[in-house]
C-alpha cells in the first residue's frame, strides 16, 4: 500500500476514481464533482481559511481508495475526512488512510477525526446507512453499504440522523385557516430577491449562524462560501426557493427548498447544461421537492414561525408536486423529530457520521 498526496496534476484521477465507484450503479447521480473539483483545485472559497490534503491510497499501483482531510479555521479542533471512495474490501486501504490521518492531527495538535461531514453542513452532512436502492435525491448523500461496515470497525463515536418525506396532502399539518391567519398577522414570509444577492446570501448567512450556533456540527459560516454555493446553482434556483421569514421588518428565518433534480436526471449523470434545459422543458415530469434547510431565531421557535413558512412553500408549491422529502435532523433534535413526526407519513433515510479519537 502507498498514500499519495493528491497534487494539481491528479486531481483528475481522483474524480474519475469517484465516478467509477457508481459507473454501474443505477441509484446514483452526480451532482457533486464539480464542487469536489474546485475544493481539490483549492479555488473554493472554503479552501481559503482551510488547510486542505486530498490523498489516494495505492495497491501495486492502483488506486483502491481516496479522501480528502481538511481542518477549517472555524473548527480547528477537528480533523475532518471528507469525499471518501473506496472499492470494496478494502480493509487495509482504509486502516492506512486513518493511520495516516492520525499523524496529520497529531502534527497539529488535534484529538479527534471526523467523519461524514464535507467541510460544512451546507456541504453535506453523513453517510448514507440505508435505502441504497432508492434513487439518490438531490442534496441527499449517496454510497455504497460497505462504507458504513469500513468505519464502524474503527470503534470510534456514531452520530445518527434520519430525513421524512410527506405526502403533500398532510404538507400544512392539518391547521385550521383561523390558525393560519393568526400566524400569517403576525409573520411575513417573502421570496429572495436574486436581484440582490449579495445582501440575501448575507441575510441567509446571519439567520444560519444565529438558529444553528448550538447544532453539534455547525460552525460560523461566511457570505462568500453561501453566496458561491448559490452562485452554483442559480441557474436552477427561483427566488421562490429561498423564502425570508420576518417579525415586524425582522429577518428572524428562513426555508430553503429545491425540485429534486435528479428526476430529470439518468444513472451517473453529472449535473450540467442538460439538466438545466430538461428543467426548462420538463419540470413537470418532477413528483417530488426537497426542504433542505429550515431555520428559525431561537427566541421565535415553538410561537408558530414554522407554520408560517410552511403555508407560504405550500402556496409556491400548489398541486406541482406529490411528496416532499425533509434534509436530515441529528437524532438527538427532539425538536424537529417532533414536527417531523407531525408532519411526514414516516422516517425515510437514515444517515451516520463517526468520530473517532487520535
Amino acid at each position: 500500500m502507498e498514500i499519495r498526496v493528491v497534487d494539481q496534476a491528479s486531481v483528475s484521477a481522483y474524480i474519475s476514481f469517484c465516478k467509477s465507484i457508481y459507473r454501474r450503479n443505477i441509484y446514483y447521480r452526480d451532482s457533486m464533482s464539480r464542487v469536489l473539483t474546485s475544493i481539490l483545485k483549492g479555488k473554493a472559497e472554503i479552501c481559503k481559511n482551510s488547510r486542505i490534503v486530498p490523498i489516494m491510497v495505492l495497491e501495486e499501483g492502483r488506486i483502491a481508495a481516496v479522501c480528502t482531510f481538511a481542518i477549517v479555521d472555524r473548527m480547528k479542533d477537528t480533523l475532518q475526512l471528507t469525499y471518501f471512495e473506496a472499492l470494496p474490501h478494502q480493509d487495509k486501504a482504509v486502516e492506512q488512510m486513518i493511520t495516516y490521518g492520525k499523524a496529520l492531527a497529531k502534527a497539529h495538535g488535534i484529538k479527534e477525526i471526523l467523519i461524514g461531514l464535507n467541510f460544512h453542513v451546507n456541504y453535506g452532512l453523513g453517510l448514507l446507512a440505508d435505502q441504497y436502492e432508492q434513487v439518490q435525491g438531490f442534496g441527499s448523500a449517496y454510497n455504497p453499504s460497505y462504507y458504513i461496515d469500513y468505519f464502524q470497525r474503527l470503534g470510534g463515536e456514531e452520530f445518527n440522523l434520519v430525513s421524512y418525506v410527506a405526502r403533500m396532502k398532510g404538507f400544512d399539518f392539518g391547521i385550521k385557516d383561523r390558525m393560519i391567519n393568526k400566524i400569517n398577522k403576525k409573520y411575513q414570509v417573502r421570496k429572495a430577491s436574486f436581484k440582490e444577492i449579495k445582501r440575501e446570501a448575507g441575510i441567509y448567512t446571519e439567520l444560519n449562524n444565529q438558529a444553528f450556533q448550538n447544532h453539534k456540527f455547525y460552525y460560523e459560516r461566511r457570505t462568500e462560501e453561501d453566496l458561491e454555493l448559490f452562485q452554483e446553482f442559480k441557474l436552477l434556483l427561483r427566488e421562490e426557493n429561498l423564502l425570508f421569514l420576518e417579525h415586524n421588518g425582522k429577518p428572524i428565518g428562513f426555508m430553503l427548498w429545491y425540485p429534486d433534480y435528479h428526476e430529470l436526471m439518468g444513472p451517473g449523470e453529472s449535473l450540467g447544461i442538460k439538466t438545466l434545459i430538461k428543467h426548462k422543458l420538463c419540470a413537470h415530469k418532477i413528483r417530488k421537492f426537497k426542504i433542505v434547510e429550515l431555520g428559525i431565531l431561537p427566541e421565535y421557535q415553538k410561537n408558530g414561525a414554522v407554520f408560517a413558512l410552511f403555508h407560504k412553500c405550500r402556496e409556491f408549491v400548489g398541486d406541482r408536486y406529490d411528496y416532499c422529502e425533509s434534509g436530515w435532523i441529528l437524532e438527538h433534535n427532539r425538536a424537529s423529530r417532533g414536527l417531523g413526526y407531525r408532519w411526514a407519513d414516516k422516517e425515510y433515510k437514515h444517515f451516520k457520521v463517526f468520530r473517532i479519537p487520535v
